[in-house]
């Protein structure tokens, strides 16, 4: 069937001015606060010689990965509130579409090999520097970046089959493949079931296997001493924080039928913009290393000015 669609209007969160024009400034104080806080965490990892442990290699992709996922959408949203016609144009949604995909699923992969660093690091500490050494932590890295690439080649593929005729007005503020398939002019049956299967799967079975890896972390803290349990705990307070604020959204917005909700679009706010904000937050002002190793930075740039 012929593609007549040569771009999309994106509805957005409101079509009032007033309103659009506070979640312009709002949004664009969080993609700020966002995209410094986690330069800020990716400098201090890798100027610091004392968080050269795998933790905080793979906590650097994730705050890479979670600038990039807020600046796929961010951007266009800020732009969007400042404007009275809100249009993106057919390639731009789906190069939208493509990176959404790409570094969401990133920074799910990164956060299990967090959670499995923690599991290896607190279960099996004694086998801890030969399990998860450099080069196993740069391969499993590559590994994530690749399993990302071909979970979101696989959504574009399937958005760039679907024929939308005429239609063009997309209830949200993002493209996203469940906006679209509301749009196709034909059977989205299978291609939908597809679409539950492999991103609900991934959030679903990531979700599970990060809750699992906890329950062994916390039955094996049973055997260590009182401060061995309080810094454990404190580290995979973090973490557990961190998932939950990023999965539960993703498993109501991904294991669905394309159906609209009120709440859809709020909750999608709150995983592509909310959660990105939040991570260099937990990940700094719960971590007393990554904060020592900051406020060691800050110190040190003040000394050399002041010389």
């Amino acid at each position: 069937m012929k593609n007549n669609v040569t771009e999309f209007i994106l509805l957005g969160l409101t079509q009032d001015p007033v309103k659009k024009k506070m979640l312009s400034v709002i949004f664009l104080v969080f993609y700020t606060a966002t995209v410094l806080g986690n330069l800020l965490i990716i400098l201090t990892i890798k100027t610091s010689p004392t968080l050269g442990v795998p933790m905080y290699f793979f906590l650097t992709y994730l705050s890479l990965a979670d600038s990039c996922f807020s600046s796929t959408t961010a951007p266009k949203l800020i732009v969007d509130s400042l404007s009275k016609k809100q249009t993106i144009s057919f390639e731009g949604c789906m190069a939208q579409l493509f990176g959404m995909h790409f570094f969401g699923c990133m920074a799910t992969l990164v956060l299990v090999l967090m959670s499995y660093d923690r599991y290896v690091a607190i279960c099996k500490p004694l086998h801890y520097t030969v399990i998860m050494n450099q080069k196993m932590c740069e391969i499993l890295v590559i590994l994530a970046w690749v399993a990302s690439f071909l979970h979101s080649i696989t959504h574009l593929f399937l958005a760039l089959s679907l024929p939308f005729c005429d239609r063009n007005v997309i209830d949200h503020y993002i493209c996203d493949l469940q906006p679209l398939l509301r749009l196709a002019c034909t059977d989205t049956y299978m291609i939908n079931l597809f679409f539950v299967f492999s991103s609900g799967a991934l959030c679903i079975m990531s979700f599970v296997i990060l809750m699992t890896s906890y329950v062994f972390i916390f039955y094996s803290l049973r055997n260590h001493s009182a401060e061995g349990k309080r810094e454990a705990l404190s580290t995979c307070a973090s973490h557990i924080i961190v998932v939950i604020l990023f999965f539960v959204p993703c498993i109501f917005i991904y294991t669905r039928p394309p159906t609209i909700f009120p709440v859809d679009k709020l909750v999608s706010v709150f995983y592509t913009i909310g959660t990105p904000f939040l991570n260099p937050l937990i990940y700094t002002l719960r971590n007393a290393e990554v904060k020592h190793a900051m406020g060691k930075i800050w110190s040190n740039r003040v000394s050399s000015h002041g010389k």
